[in-house]
């Protein structure tokens, strides 16, 4: 037990309440202060502990007895004293030692909280510095964290990011700022798509051209708690740039899954 003013508020407190219980009785009959004892003892053990609850409700006991003595003509003349003094005893410890494990429990949680919340503090500084885009989702499809590089690749103001959005009004904002390098009358399908793989959990990969020229490789990954993590990972360079800047589009269109554009590409061509 450390000594300071919560550890020794207790015990100080019992004493004073027995001295100046004594001296009121030599004026005026004073009542059992069992009960204010038993909630000086709850005190100390919230202040500071198991240690300090005990040693309030020893002070507590003797307090009482001496309090028993000077009602008397001799020790303990009467049972109901005894009794009324082990009731006291087993209630005080008895408090002493639930409220020492009550803010054991209690400190060991906050304390479990602060470390939790320090390394959710890291972990998101850390996101923050990569180029990979992250998202969490929880289980309603709502993002509970979106990183600096996926607001920085869709133009996500802080306001909107740190609102919880749902996914789909992220899907719709792209579209609505025209970060997606896809035709009007592909967008509809596209979102459609990518809400479906969200939905489902599909981990397959995903190439996301954008307008500006950078193309993403969306992955969703399923969490055991029902949300989602999405990855936008930059795979631009994989065009090789010792190519012929004519062909950059051919390179891009090789990305593409559905391959769309090399069609699109093999048809210019022609």
């Amino acid at each position: 037990m450390r000594f300071g003013w919560r550890a020794i508020s207790g015990p100080a407190l019992t004493a004073a309440i027995t001295l100046l219980a004594i001296l009121l009785d030599r004026f005026v009959p004073v009542p059992s202060p069992a009960p204010l004892f038993v909630c000086v003892v709850a005190l100390a053990g919230a202040l500071s502990g198991f240690a300090s609850a005990m040693s309030s409700a020893a002070l507590a006991v003797i307090g009482a007895a001496l309090l028993f003595l000077a009602h008397g003509a001799g020790p303990f003349h009467a049972p109901a004293d005894l009794l009324q003094l082990g009731l006291l005893a087993i209630t005080a410890a008895g408090t002493a030692g639930i409220t020492g494990v009550i803010r054991a429990r209690l400190l060991g949680t906050f304390a479990a909280e602060r470390r939790n919340h320090a390394t959710t503090a890291r972990l998101s500084a850390a996101l923050d510095r990569i180029d990979i885009g992250i998202v969490l989702l929880d289980a309603e499809t709502r993002a509970e964290f979106i990183n600096r590089a996926f607001r920085d690749y869709f133009a996500v103001p802080d306001d909107v990011a740190d609102g919880r959005p749902p996914f789909i009004a992220l899907m719709y904002h792209g579209r609505d700022t025209g970060a997606f390098e896809l035709p009007e009358d592909e967008l509809g399908t596209f979102i459609a798509q990518r809400m479906e793989t969200v939905r489902i959990g599909d981990a397959t990969p995903f190439d996301i051209a954008l307008r500006n020229g950078e193309v993403l490789r969306f992955v969703c990954a399923a969490l055991p708690d029902g949300g989602r993590m999405l990855s936008y990972t930059p795979v631009t360079d994989l065009v090789r740039h010792t190519d012929a800047p004519s062909r950059a589009d051919y390179y891009r269109s090789l990305r593409d899954p559905a391959s769309r554009k090399l069609i699109r590409y093999l048809r210019v061509a022609e």
